[in-house]
């Protein structure tokens, strides 16, 4: 059974990609994943905020010392001390590429043009094989246009493609007007693929002490059907890879994005919960699957039942939601 796939120009054993997590911050994690079968890795995230922090402490330090004490220039920390967020990224990059065999797929987060463009660079540079650009951003500003905030992710991605050469992937919010038009500008500005959806991940309120906290709930296998909804709405009508992220907990789910054209399938929740031996398991129940249903491959199967494809092309659409409803039993 041929499972490999291409992505973001890459020819991958399979399509199981574990998304960015905590899993890549550990070398016996990492391994234990490539030997479990991951074809790639992402890698967790470079947060902008802790950039801009490490930044501005090292700016104030700097001038601190040299206020009234010209001889302090001589003992200005060293830039690349131990401890900067921006260079142990840069070390585990590193150390991913020399341990494993797979590609090392590196992520940047954060919502402003700004700065990204020199570490996307230093990225490219300490070996990443591609590059995951995840602008999560919450639009609080009520003056702000959707244009706005869809030229903000435009811009973005235009300062860092004009700075590096390895795939850049961008990954999306589902809370677009027009998911469709922006994943096509995104191709047009140079993305190579787009990552469907992030999950915004949403504060609660301490009944106690009324303060807001932060709120963390793993993903369902349930929201799996929204990027399995628009991925098959993109599929053969964009030229950049697909990959669908949030939800992917096991076989089915990957196998169902699969076959609406997704070109890879990020996991997370089912590793944190299971451990990366999991992988071989939902890889094994895949290859079973294809072999039961006469598939030779991975590829004759992917985008099988796009909405180009299915035999009723308008149940991605609202038809759908019509039969949902009529189909709910409210005495079941």
């Amino acid at each position: 059974m041929d499972l490999s796939t291409d992505y973001l120009g890459m020819k991958l054993k399979n399509p199981l990609v574990p998304s960015a997590s905590p899993l890549a911050k550990d070398l016996s994690t990492a391994r234990r994943l490539e030997d479990a079968g991951a074809s790639a890795i992402v890698m967790y995230s470079l947060f902008e905020e802790d950039v801009r922090y490490e930044d501005e402490v090292l700016d104030a330090f700097f001038h601190m010392q040299d206020i009234g004490h010209a001889e302090a220039d001589s003992y200005r920390p060293m830039v690349n001390a131990p401890g900067n967020g921006v260079d142990d990224y840069l070390a585990q990059i590193d150390a991913l590429k020399n341990a494993l065999d797979i590609p090392v797929i590196a992520s940047l987060n954060g919502i402003t043009p700004e700065g990204w463009h020199e570490h996307a660079l230093e990225i490219e540079q300490a070996g990443a094989d591609a590059l995951e650009l995840n602008v999560y951003y919450v639009p609080a500003n009520l003056d702000e246009t959707g244009e706005q905030v869809e030229q903000r992710h435009v811009d973005i991605l235009t300062t860092i493609r004009s700075q590096v050469s390895i795939p850049i992937t961008m990954k999306l919010s589902p809370q677009f007007s027009a998911i469709g038009n922006m994943v096509k500008r995104l191709e047009a500005a140079g993305a190579n693929g787009v990552s469907l959806f992030n999950r915004f991940y949403q504060p609660g309120i301490d009944l106690e002490t009324l303060k807001v906290t932060p709120e963390l709930h793993l993903s369902t296998p349930a929201e799996s059907l929204l990027r399995m909804r628009w991925i098959a709405i993109l599929h053969g009508r964009v030229g950049l890879s697909l990959a669908a992220t949030g939800g992917i907990h096991g076989p089915e789910d990957a196998l169902r994005l699969l076959l609406a054209g997704a070109d890879v399938t990020h996991l997370c929740a089912t590793l944190l919960k299971n451990g990366p031996e999991h992988l071989r398991v939902i890889l094994a129940e895949m290859a079973a699957w294809l072999e039961a249903h006469e598939y030779e491959s991975v590829e004759q199967m992917k985008g099988s039942v796009s909405q180009r494809h299915a035999a009723n092309p308008t149940a991605y659409e609202r038809a759908n939601y019509l039969e949902v409803l009529r189909s709910y039993d409210a005495r079941g």
